[in-house]
């Protein structure tokens, strides 16, 4: 029987397993047995049409079934298939990297460095001449920052507008308690230059668009992604292979993680990896599923690891190799990848020669759309205190709850009753449609959806609680932890 290992954002709908054995001798049964098996599963995995969703990879042991036989590809009891869902090589960089030279106060700090004979002085002097972009100062910029300043990249970009949150501190450990409500550039720049003030750090206080992408990433050699979100990292990817820049990738994701050199010496891209991105809200964000704090500080160290390998030119780098970390069994695995010779960005026939719409590409709306809708309060949703009112009335209405029940036990308005929207659709029919109901979540994103639901079954006095729970403990209940 092969054996089918489920990646954590996938575990919801496997009881929580993380490997199921199933019967079937080839990849296209034992998916189909597994889904059989957990048939939410289903929909996660395979498209409406029967096909493998085109963001899920499929690998059978390390091997991508797309370049064997893709879904008909024999599995024995003793083979693994890895289910490789998206998470919102060579030497030498592209181009080689001129030298600079070293003070005598440089040579005393990168001493231990200069002592490695793949590093000596010419090493160090090409870390010195290196200008690395990294986008985000959060949870992967942060050690990415620390540790390319310690190392003496003499140039390093961060692109970011974000501030500091409480909810940051758990991870991003470029920051510290008393830079909260400060901006990420000001507090991580000052850290890096606290390390290194030889270095200089150039701040791109700004969201990277496509009308500002390629005029930022053209005045760097390396490109470190450290984004949150897909749109930025199609983003990313395409203005990466359109200038012909080495693009570091990293992702995580609760206890696992990803990293690959992308567009890297006619190596893969990240649309050889995910030609499309999974359909918004399907992934959920860190945000919505929680990291492991310690687990950016391990992708961020490969990113900076593989970062300073191709400065130096040595070794041999993750391009066309995808790392995955799994924290909980501490195990590290790599799979194969392949460019794409159909990619419409890297390909042989390239069909996208110029940034797009990435927002549309992803199916979400734009910054400005989504800040014109969260102001707008329509007759699907209901303010926090009108829903403190109704309570206080003893009105006669639902409140259904549907975060995860750990999310429940830290923070709960009472009354609410608790049904995880991943349950939701197969328990439509507990509900009364002829009653009022109110959904909330943490945010109202997830509630969101679960109102959608409702409402293509038919049911018509349903309501968002706008701003879920953290609404709540803002203007109703303070007493109520935010998380």
């Amino acid at each position: 029987m092969p054996r089918i290992l489920i990646p954590t954002p996938l575990r919801q709908y496997t009881g929580k397993q993380d490997a199921v054995s199933v019967d079937g001798s080839t990849v296209g049964e034992a998916l189909s047995a597994l889904t059989s098996q957990y048939p939410d599963l289903r929909k996660q995995i395979f498209n409406d049409q029967g096909k493998i969703r085109s963001f899920v990879n499929v690998y059978l042991n390390d091997e991508d079934i797309r370049y064997l036989g893709k879904d008909s590809t024999t599995a024995g009891e003793n083979d693994t298939i890895s289910l490789v869902p998206s998470i919102a090589g060579g030497s030498g960089v592209a181009e080689p990297i001129e030298q600079a030279s070293l003070s005598k106060d440089e040579i005393l700090r990168y001493s231990r460095h200069l002592i490695i004979p793949e590093v000596g002085m010419e090493g160090q002097e090409k870390l010195k001449a290196a200008r690395v972009l990294l986008i985000g100062a959060g949870g992967l910029g942060a050690p990415l920052g620390l540790y390319l300043s310690a190392a003496g990249v003499g140039r390093l970009g961060i692109v970011d507008f974000d501030v500091v949150d409480f909810t940051n501190l758990q991870r991003q450990v470029i920051h510290s308690t008393p830079d909260v409500g400060r901006k990420k550039l000001d507090s991580a720049a000052e850290k890096m230059q606290a390390i290194n003030p030889h270095v200089s750090v150039t701040k791109h206080e700004t969201a990277l668009t496509s009308e500002n992408a390629l005029d930022i990433l053209k005045d760097y050699d390396i490109v470190v992604d450290g984004t949150d979100n897909f749109p930025t990292r199609y983003l990313v990817n395409d203005a990466c292979v359109l200038l012909g820049k080495p693009n570091v990738y990293g992702s995580i994701f609760r206890f696992e993680g990803q990293a690959t050199v992308f567009a890297y010496q006619g190596g893969p891209c990240y649309r050889c990896l995910y030609p499309e991105p999974p359909p918004p809200g399907l992934v959920p964000s860190c945000a919505e599923g929680g990291v492991l704090g310690i687990l950016p500080g391990t992708i961020g160290l490969i990113q900076a690891t593989e970062t300073v390998k191709l400065i130096l030119g040595i070794g041999e780098p993750l391009a066309g190799r995808l790392l995955l970390y799994d924290a909980l069994a501490m195990r590290f695995r790599e799979l194969k990848l392949r460019r794409d010779p159909e990619c419409p960005v890297c390909g042989e026939h390239p069909t996208i020669t110029k940034l797009i719409d990435y927002h549309q590409f992803c199916g979400v709306p734009s910054p400005r759309e989504a800040a014109r809708q969260e102001s707008k309060v329509n007759e699907g949703e209901i303010d926090v205190t009108e829903v403190k009112q109704k309570l206080d009335r003893g009105d006669d209405f639902t409140l259904i709850d549907v975060r995860e029940p750990h999310e429940y036990k830290i923070a709960s308005i009472p009354g609410a009753r608790l049904v995880p929207l991943g349950e939701f659709p197969r328990r439509v029919g507990e509900f009364d449609p002829e009653r009022d109901i109110v959904i909330h979540c943490k945010s109202g994103m997830r509630s969101a959806k679960a109102c959608g639901i409702l409402r293509n079954a038919g049911f018509k006095r349903v309501r968002n609680m706008k701003g879920g729970i953290l609404a709540w403990s803002d203007r109703v209940d303070p007493s109520v932890p935010k998380y």
